[in-house]
């Protein structure tokens, strides 16, 4: 397909996982996806770099994929949801065989090279270890990227602890490096993205669409909603990761608010934790967060998208 060069140009960075095969059909479809880099995150870091490459191939797409972060910043051993997305990433789900390979080994690279036009946006919908690894080797790079979309914390409640999610849990020593670091941050956090959610009924919809990564999407959807059933006692799933690349196709979909964001490291039982100033004489805003949705639009992009990425 030619590219549209009217249509937003982003590099997503993701972690495939359920959700991020949503993500990666709606970037293919509403924006011009430069590239991917992969990180560890939903599962480890080789799944998610064969996922992003079989997704595209899936897609019909060529872009290409880079490898990134195995680990925290820290140096830890990676922690995953794989009890969310399956041993694979995507519920067990077998990709169609595909030929192409990885771009690099480097995902800082990629990020510095992707962007160096200054027209790219930087979609960052895992762990922020790939982000943060670039700003600690060029801290002048936040300058050269007009913004940096995450799909990450909450102004309110968590998903692992009561008050971190997975994404900026799994890695906050980055994320707080991410959020210090004077990048214009638009923060889709669970607040938001649980306002966005699909289940029976787009099962069946992408069923009826019959297209082979409908067909995908549909198996992975129920698999994903099963464990919302089975925890939270209703079939249906938030569409997290999607939610933070329409943001950049379709900004006029999401409300926003500006506020101050820092990311707390060391609390016992708040580590991982996206602290957003809401009082009335909170410190001056650093970050966009996005507070509601139009939930029906969204989820009809989402649908489609799934249904034809590439039309």
């Amino acid at each position: 397909m030619s590219k549209d060069t009217k249509r937003a140009k982003i590099l997503l960075d993701c972690d495939p996982g359920l959700d991020d095969m949503f993500a990666i059909f709606c970037g293919l479809r509403y924006c011009d996806m430069v590239a991917m880099t992969s990180v560890a995150g939903n599962v480890g870091l080789e799944h998610t770099t064969y996922n992003a490459l079989g997704l595209t191939a899936l897609a019909g797409a060529n872009v290409p994929v880079h490898r990134g972060a195995a680990r925290p910043l820290n140096g830890s051993d990676a922690v995953d949801a794989r009890h969310v997305h399956g041993e694979s990433g995507l519920a067990g789900i077998e990709l169609p065989s595909f030929s192409g390979d990885i771009a690099s080994n480097d995902a800082v690279g990629a990020l510095f090279d992707e962007t160096a036009a200054g027209d790219v946006t930087v979609v960052a919908v895992g762990p922020l270890t790939n982000i943060a690894l670039a700003i600690r080797r060029d801290p002048t790079w936040v300058r050269r990227i007009p913004r940096l979309v995450i799909m990450g914390g909450s102004t309110d409640i968590g998903n692992v602890t009561p008050y971190a999610e997975f994404n900026i849990w799994a890695d906050p020593e980055a994320a707080a490096v991410v959020f210090d670091s004077g990048v214009a941050i638009t923060m889709a956090g669970l607040n938001l993205t649980r306002q966005v959610t699909m289940g029976p009924s787009e099962i069946a919809a992408l069923r009826a669409s019959g297209t082979a990564t409908a067909s995908t999407a549909a198996d992975g959807l129920d698999f994903y909603s099963d464990f919302s059933l089975a925890n939270y006692g209703v079939k249906m799933s938030a569409m997290h990761d999607p939610c933070a690349v329409l943001e950049v196709a379709r900004p006029d979909l999401f409300q926003r608010a500006d506020m101050s964001v820092n990311v707390e490291t060391t609390g016992t039982h708040t580590r991982g934790m996206t602290v957003c100033d809401q009082r009335p004489n909170a410190a001056d805003p650093d970050t966009d967060v996005l507070i509601g949705a139009e939930q029906v639009s969204v989820v009809s992009l989402i649908v489609d998208a799934a249904c034809a990425p590439l039309e």
